[in-house]
């Protein structure tokens, strides 16, 4: 499947890296493959980096990534905190208190 899935990025056709299909990748390299948080994120940085790649956002997306790595959130809480910061929310209403590693926004319990 990886040589498929090399050839299919190199071949120059243009492809649409969705955030939720990001997010998988992030969820799959670190469950399944077991690689640590710093490579997902190059990794996941270098996928953005792809000249075939295109994203609806991707300083959102890279935003996320910086949270995911800097702060040790899963990436949901992650892109949760650059979505926030974005659309100049202050609070973000969770229950996990993993957010309150990010100083960019505050956490509220519901």
């Amino acid at each position: 499947m990886a040589a498929r899935a090399t050839a299919l990025l190199a071949g120059g056709q243009r492809l649409l890296l969705t955030d939720l299909i990001l997010a998988e990748c992030v969820y799959v390299l670190e469950s399944f493959y077991e690689v640590h948080r710093c490579r997902v994120a190059l990794l996941m940085r270098s996928a953005l980096a792809l000249p075939t790649s295109d994203t609806v956002d991707s300083a959102l997306l890279l935003r996320a990534l910086e949270v995911y790595e800097i702060n040790r959130v899963d990436f949901a809480e992650a892109y949760l905190v650059a979505q926030a910061e974005a659309s100049g929310v202050g609070a973000i209403v969770s229950f996990d208190r993993s957010i309150d590693r990010v100083t960019s926004v505050k956490r509220r319990e519901p």
